[in-house]
């Protein structure tokens, strides 16, 4: 896969691909990650990038043509199953919409920033416009980490299991069930004894079991669908 990430600060994009999961599948060449900088596509002396809105209003916009030059010159270059614009109001970011992303070759994200873009630019080349929730954040800086780490995790090859991701929660309209480590007792509290027991059958029983009541408790929202 490759992701081009388009920012006004691209280069606080840059840590969370430097450590982790995200860096192995850099580095594994699984996954090809290139930002660029709005700045660098602007004709404007001083690298300005947005402007005031018609109609009047508090806030500033980006601009449609440094957008349109950076976008155009990526399409020339290759074919992108979709172009993403991270804006809070696309369509929710879960499971179901990261494990479709995940199957993509080539995807852009649009990071926004003061009051959002200019709408021509949406209608030219956007094709997907996606959301992490319903708030507003500085820039969609933070929500490109948020979709590239829960995208190229699926990816197969990015973890050591690959039945992971298959587990997680979400996968099948779950939360993933309790899970425990070493010791099997720690100040007084104890395992599970079916997790210890070696019988694989029951121990999956008991996950589906404690999956579906943790769902019921917490999402029943999730159960309903």
């Amino acid at each position: 896969m490759r992701l081009d990430i388009i920012s006004v600060v691209p280069h606080i994009l840059e840590s969370p691909f430097q450590a982790s999961i995200m860096k192995r599948a850099v580095e594994k060449g699984i996954v090809e990650v290139y930002f660029h900088n709005l700045r660098d596509y602007t004709t404007n002396k001083y690298r300005q990038v947005d402007d005031y809105q018609y109609g009047g209003g508090a806030g500033m916009v980006l601009m449609p043509e440094p957008i349109d030059k950076c976008i155009s010159k990526l399409k020339f270059e290759r074919e992108y199953d979709d172009i993403i614009y991270l804006t809070p109001d696309g369509e929710t970011l879960n499971q179901s919409v990261a494990n479709r992303m995940s199957m993509a070759q080539n995807l852009i994200l649009l990071c926004g920033h003061y009051k959002g873009i200019d709408q021509r630019v949406r209608e030219m080349h956007i094709t997907k416009e996606i959301s992490i929730g319903d708030f507003v954040l500085s820039g969609g800086e933070v929500a490109a980490i948020v979709i590239s780490d829960a995208i190229i995790r699926l990816i197969p090859g990015v973890l050591n299991d690959e039945t992971s991701a298959l587990t997680d929660s979400f996968q099948d309209n779950m939360l993933a069930p309790p899970i425990y480590t070493r010791p099997s007792e720690y100040k007084g509290l104890k395992v599970p004894d079916v997790l210890l027991s070696g019988h694989f059958k029951k121990i999956e029983e008991w996950r589906e079991n404690e999956a579906l009541k943790l769902t019921k408790q917490k999402r029943p929202d999730l159960i309903q669908k």
